[in-house]
């Protein structure tokens, strides 16, 4: 049992949702890392304020992106060399005489047989882009953060740098 449950709870007290809520969000988080941590990572997160940080961060990228409003693909040339390509499949021929009957075998036959594994290819895909989106987007926000960093020591005047120079 957790130890909010052990405790005896006062019936004639308010019950306070935010100190609730907050307590809840903080053991979750206690879990996470911890589970974490027992899984191999990295023994920095061990220290509860910089878990946090780096989860706020972290939902700061996953929350706050729209979809298409990432930096990082914007900067590549051409979106199909990081877009996958999710469409539904389009059997065609460029063949005028036989080119009907070779599309409607491919359609009856060999489209039937091969349904199961283009549906699950098309699942992974469409996952795999979801995925990318996210990455993209935790990986602009920790660039964000870091010239906000940056920005913030260069404003300051970083002692290191003028001694280094």
């Amino acid at each position: 049992m957790s130890s909010r449950q052990d405790r005896p709870v006062p019936t004639d007290a308010p019950l306070r949702s935010l100190d609730l809520m907050r307590e809840m969000q903080e053991e979750v988080r206690s879990e996470r890392r911890r589970r974490l941590l027992k899984q191999g990572a990295s023994q920095v997160l061990a220290d509860p304020a910089i878990f946090e940080a780096v989860e706020e961060i972290l939902r700061r990228g996953i929350a706050e992106r729209p979809d298409g409003g990432l930096f990082l693909p914007d900067l590549l040339s051409d979106e199909e060399e990081w877009l996958l390509d999710n469409k539904p499949l389009a059997i065609t021929s460029h063949r005028k005489i036989v080119g009907p009957i070779i599309v409607f075998l491919k359609r009856r036959i060999a489209l039937p047989i091969t349904r199961w594994l283009y549906e699950y290819m098309f699942d992974n895909l469409r996952r795999q882009q979801r995925i990318n989106a996210l990455l993209f987007a935790c990986i602009e926000e920790l660039a964000i953060e870091n010239a906000r960093l940056r920005h913030d020591v260069g404003r300051t005047g970083d002692p290191q740098d003028s001694a280094a120079g």
